[in-house]
């Protein structure tokens, strides 16, 4: 896992920094949760007209939702500059107050109604923002816990990270389970806003924790680097990094790609996707499901940490590849039980399918960033992960609703689609531990301005 060279000042705290990487990533995929359970339940309602038919209006609100990936690997370079030059510190603050400031608005925007088409052109907008924000915030808050840790125990601190998503989607779905029970006219004049409007107290918390960090003890290293040998004379920041990324690195990053497709897009089919599925085609409650996944989310919150010390115990690739597996083995049974309509079988399901699901998102931050020398790691990173979600996660909910139409409805066509996805993933998640190995041999080559590249 990505080492650090020794800085003259006294490290701060690795549960401080992986608390603020959790407090600031669980807030922005709060937002981003929110977003993406509206799509699936109201907005195709409220921001969309009466005579469209169900069907488009239901691609069109996931659209909505799909659009904010468009410009997700944007965010990620222009914040992957800002965090390799500058530091992770500052991008933490900014994007946290986009995210936050834009989720404030869609809980104040008007209806179809009320404005007609500049509706879903408001929501769209702010979307995008969203997007920009959530592109740099990930590399940001992964790095600040990773560099921050201990010898051996990057893959246990990097969760933290990805604990923002679990600890999101369970405020979120939590939210909205909580104003469904207002009955179905409060939810859809006012109950839907309530989630996005109440994220304001959240980012505050979040600027509070973030502001008290100190930067990651790596940038100090690339600065001191840089300050002795200037830049672009064998040291310190790169001037534009993500040229040197995609010159250098792009192996790295396209597979990169591809052994985060099933966390990213897989994740969800699982949700949002099975959310649609369960009440437009199967007419389940709408409730019994939103509590399935809020259990679902609050097991991943549980098991992703010590699935993620058993990564640095075993190998954090064994435990992602073990996980892969687990996804092939239970896509098709999750959507088989909800045709059941049994509500255990279903709960039991959802479980089942984010357990190992949970064994890929959390060792997956400190995989990638081993992948990168650390003077690119924010912008390697960020553009691996983005440009998975643009073109994995952005799109997953679109693509299973119309995989499942050419089928009259049918579940296996998504649900095929994920193993295959799965399956590529495993071959992948290899590849990262070969390039990885390739990284430390040519820094061990070319000591001694590798030593930052590479942490030797």
């Amino acid at each position: 896992m990505p080492d650090r060279t020794t800085t003259a000042r006294r490290p701060q705290s690795p549960y401080r920094t992986a608390l603020a990487a959790l407090s600031g990533t669980s807030i922005e995929w709060y937002d981003f949760y929110a977003f993406a359970t509206a799509a699936a339940i109201v907005f195709n309602d409220v921001f969309f007209p009466d005579d469209m038919p169900t069907a488009l209006k239901t691609i069109s609100s996931f659209a909505t939702f799909a659009v904010g990936f468009l410009l997700r690997p944007l965010g990620g370079i222009v914040f992957g500059h800002i965090g390799d030059r500058v530091g992770r510190k500052k991008t933490l603050v900014i994007t946290l107050m986009m995210m936050g400031i834009a989720s404030f608005a869609i809980g104040l925007l008007p209806t179809y109604d009320q404005v007609g088409p500049l509706a879903p052109i408001l929501l769209i907008v702010l979307r995008l923002v969203q997007g920009i924000a959530i592109g740099g915030e990930w590399g940001g808050a992964v790095l600040i816990a990773v560099e921050n840790a201990p010898k051996g125990k990057a893959t246990f601190f990097g969760s933290f990270a990805q604990l923002g998503s679990s600890v999101g989607a369970l405020l979120s779905t939590g939210m909205f389970s909580l104003m469904s029970l207002f009955g179905d006219t409060a939810f859809d004049s006012w109950g839907w806003r309530v989630p996005f409007l109440a994220s304001a107290v959240l980012v505050v918390i979040g600027l509070v924790v973030r502001t008290k960090l100190e930067d990651s003890p790596v940038m100090e290293d690339i600065h001191t680097e840089q300050k002795e040998k200037g830049e672009g004379k064998g040291g310190g920041a790169s001037q534009l990094p993500v040229a040197e990324v995609l010159r250098n690195d792009w192996k790295t990053v396209l597979v990169g790609v591809f052994s985060l497709a099933t966390a990213t897009g897989g994740y969800y089919v699982v949700t949002s996707y099975l959310l649609s599925y369960g009440t437009d085609d199967q007419h389940l409650s709408e409730s019994m499901l939103l509590n399935g996944l809020t259990l679902a989310a609050f097991l991943e919150l549980v098991v992703t940490p010590f699935l993620s010390l058993l990564g640095d115990r075993i190998g954090a690739h064994k435990v992602v590849v073990g996980g892969l597996a687990g996804v092939v083995l239970l896509s098709i049974p999750q959507f088989m039980v909800v045709g059941t309509g049994n509500v255990v079988l279903i709960y039991l399901g959802m479980l089942a399918m984010r357990f190992v699901m949970s064994a890929l998102y959390g060792p997956m931050a400190a995989i990638l960033a081993d992948g990168f020398a650390p003077h690119v790691r924010y912008t390697g990173i960020s553009l691996a992960y983005q440009i998975c979600n643009l073109v994995f996660a952005g799109f997953a909910p679109v693509t299973a609703v119309w995989l499942s139409s050419l089928a009259g409805g049918a579940y296996w066509p998504p649900a095929v689609a994920l193993m295959v996805i799965s399956l590529i993933g495993i071959w992948c998640t290899l590849r990262l531990r070969v390039y990885r190995a390739r990284l430390i041999a040519s820094a061990t080559a070319d000591a001694p301005a590798a030593r930052v590249a590479a942490g030797v």
